[in-house]
């Protein structure tokens, strides 16, 4: 385990005695340690929300449309 000294403004200190207290956690240790778990799991583990998911299902059925010269097509040449 690595250990860390952190320094901490008032405000972010009454968060971590509050997380503390609300989970009767042992000490601000277990509470930084749950602090950071809850928000690793939103940032890096991110779900897909229902309606993400029904929006890229919409644009699955979509008709495709070929293109076979990107200039052609726009203008470019």
């Amino acid at each position: 385990m690595v250990k860390a000294i952190v320094e901490l403004s008032e405000s972010e200190n009454q968060v971590v005695n509050i997380v503390k207290a609300k989970y009767g956690l042992h000490n601000k240790s277990d509470a930084i340690e749950l602090i950071i778990s809850e928000y690793s799991h939103e940032i890096l583990e991110p779900e897909l929300r229902p309606e993400y998911i029904e929006k890229l299902r919409a644009i699955q059925k979509e008709k495709s449309l070929r293109v076979k010269s990107f200039s052609d097509r726009y203008g470019l040449n």
